[in-house]
């Protein structure tokens, strides 16, 4: 890729150049609101954990159930295995039934609302005000600064970090 000038051209490829006309104010607007997003997916993903969690929890109450009638203490094991296993984490809930409500009522509308704004204000081009910030932080020339992982420029002198 070269630039203008016959330059090698160094800078972000086309997906992550912002589009003419796109306003800065455009770009941090679409930038906050990937970022509210990837919240979002941290959230989610806190969530499966949850569920997971809570998952391995209930089927090792199997083992306690078991282990409390060997152990000579039947009355407890029967009170575990009727008032704890299998129990609802929240009334009429278990957590898949959770996860299955976020998804469908918060997490999939967010996600494709925000695909659609990518798309109709930046003509689908995503992270923009990152690929931005990157252009701005990084050092032009340097091995390890590179705009492109297919970038490599031609850099004199030894490997300074």
């Amino acid at each position: 890729m070269s630039g203008h000038d016959g330059q090698p051209d160094d800078g972000p490829d086309r997906r992550h150049r912002r589009p003419e006309g796109v306003s800065d104010e455009t770009v941090e607007a679409l930038g906050s609101l990937s970022k509210a997003l990837e919240t979002t997916e941290r959230a989610r993903g806190h969530l499966y954990s949850f569920h997971q969690l809570t998952g391995t929890a209930d089927l090792e109450l199997d083992r306690a159930v078991e282990l409390l009638r060997k152990a000579g203490h039947p009355d407890w094991a029967e009170t575990v295995r009727t008032q704890v296993l299998g129990r609802n984490v929240i009334p009429g809930h278990w957590t898949f039934q959770i996860v299955e409500a976020y998804d469908h009522t918060y997490y999939r509308p967010f996600r494709e609302l925000e695909q659609a704004a990518v798309e109709e204000l930046a003509d689908g081009r995503d992270h923009l005000y990152e690929a931005e910030m990157k252009e701005a932080r990084r050092t032009a020339g340097h091995p390890h600064h590179t705009a492109r992982p297919d970038t490599d420029p031609q850099v004199t002198g030894g490997d300074d970090g």
